[in-house]
This record gives C-alpha cells, structure tokens and sequence, in this order.
C-alpha cells in the first residue's frame, strides 16, 4: 500500500525538480533607460520627471514623481495605426503578438562604409543560410552596432544638425525586404537599434507603412543586441497599455537559455549528461525510501 501510494509521488517529485532546472535562462535587458538623455525625433516633447515628493515622510521614506513624455521616442513600440489609419492602437495589440523568436540580422559590417544601408534579401537568405527558416511568430531585429552611439543624439541621427531631418544619415530596413517577409515568412515584430525602422534619408516611410497596414509591430532604438545570439532568444515587448497610443516606452528584454539545455526539433526536453546524473540519484533515493517503507 506505501509503495502504491509512495512511488507516484517521488517521481512526481523527480520531475519536478528536473523540470525546476530545466527551466533556467538568462534575461537581456534590451532597452535603453528613460531620462533627460533620452532621444526623441524632431518637434516632439523631451522627456520630463518631475519630482513631486521625496525624503521622510514622518516614520518612513516616500518618493513620488510625475514623468511626460512623448510616445515615439528612446526604445519603444510603434502600433499599427501610428502610419495607417484604423489599425490596431496600442491597447488594440494582443498580448502574444509582443513576443516570439529572436531573429537577428546582423549587418554591422556593411554600416561601417554605409551609414544609409538598408537591410537586404540577402541578408535573410544569408542568415537562413546559417540558422535554418526564420521561425513562425518571430521578431527580426536588425543589429547594425548603432546601439554602442546612444544616447550621443548626432551620432544616433547621423548629422551635426540633429533637428533636421534631411541631414539623417541612419541604416534601417529596405522596404522590398519587408515585403518578402510579410509575403513568406509570418513575422510579428520587425525592429532596428536605430531611431527607425526606415534609413535616415527616407522621406515617404515606406517600411512604416507596409508594416502597419500588415499589422506588423514595430520596435525601435533597441539596445543590447550584441548580447544576443543571432537565433535561440526569445523577444518580449512590454509597452506601456496606452489607450488609443500610437506607440509607447517599453521594456524590451529576451530570454536565453541555458548553454546546457537541449532541445529536439519536437520541443521534447533531452537531458543533458548532469542532468542525467541528477536523475539516476533521484531514482536511486526513490528506490531506497521504498525498501525502507517495505522492510519497516
């Protein structure tokens, strides 16, 4: 009857604590703080806090403050509508479309001579190449080193003339790559560690537009992308809810697993050699504890 009632237990247990290991990874914080160094584009509000209160407050310590700013401007989340008319807001965004597989591109050396490139085919078929299909539901990011520039705002935009517009120099998407990955390849978030997801000299936008009118989040002035493997993260945006919000600050971070964990291409977990270890000890108590209930 002990063993009967006892072993279902333990290797319940077991797996617990299998799983418990398994399921460590590390996080990569992706965003750049807000502050009075944060860079907006051009005729927007710069960043405010305010402090309304801080120091004693009788038996205890309080703080409190009161922050403005606008929505499109440090590492942040542009919505739909913010370049097509009826499309989803922010809050309109379901939750599972700011998350999903890190795919990023990197094209750091084509930038170094080229501040205007503009993310081409062969840069996906490249790292297709490489890493296999870009995954359904995934977040494609591209990493040009322009993150190592923030918040030094002329070098960010490019230009000694940051408040002009038509001197931006910047790398960013090519609209024709944007296009074949809405056409082949069932992308949620397309982002760039610079100011835009369309190359400092455009003028019409059109990255911004096919994106939206796809329903396509954009994510802007990531950081930290060097952090990153360029597959095996997991991307999460967590925008401010802003009802009616063309955009908003976010904490953008991803998760990396652990160098030891090993996955099939089914998602079933395998166990690597330590964890293996664990397992046959684990087995081994269990099968111990059960003589013991048995003998007693």
């Amino acid at each position: 009857m002990i063993t009967a009632v006892v072993t279902p237990v333990l290797v319940v247990i077991v797996i617990l604590c299998g799983l418990d290991e398994l399921s460590a990874f590390k996080v990569v914080d992706l965003t750049h703080e807000l502050s009075d160094t944060t860079i907006y584009w051009p005729g927007n509000p710069s960043y405010n806090l305010t402090e309304l209160f801080r120091g004693q407050n009788g038996a205890f310590w309080y703080e409190a403050n009161y922050i403005a700013q606008a929505e499109h401007g440090g590492t942040h989340v542009d919505a739909p509508a913010h370049f097509y008319e009826g499309a989803w807001r922010i809050h309109h965004i379901p939750m599972e479309r700011l998350t999903g597989p890190a795919v990023i591109i990197d094209v750091i050396d084509k930038v170094r001579n080229n501040p205007d490139y503009r993310v081409q085919l062969n840069d996906i078929t490249g790292w297709e190449s490489d890493n296999g299909q870009i995954p359904d539901k995934a977040a494609v990011i591209m990493n040009s080193g322009w993150g190592y520039k923030y918040p030094n705002k002329t070098a960010v935009f490019g230009t000694e003339t940051p408040d002009v517009p038509s001197t931006f120099h910047f790398p960013a998407w090519h609209q024709d790559t944007v296009m074949w990955l809405i056409n082949n390849r069932h992308v949620y978030m397309i982002g760039v560690d610079t100011p835009s997801t369309d190359f400092g000299q455009s003028t019409d936008f059109p990255t911004h537009v096919l994106m939206a009118k796809n329903t396509v989040v954009g994510l802007e002035n990531v950081a930290n992308l060097d952090k990153l493997p360029v597959s095996g993260s997991r991307i999460f945006a967590a925008v401010i809810k802003i009802k009616n919000g063309s955009g908003g600050p976010a904490r953008i971070f991803a998760t990396i697993s652990d160098s030891d964990k090993e996955c099939t291409n089914s998602g079933s977990i395998q166990l690597p050699p330590s964890k293996l270890v664990y397992a046959l000890i684990s087995i081994c108590v269990a099968k111990l504890f059960l003589l013991y209930c048995n003998f007693w």
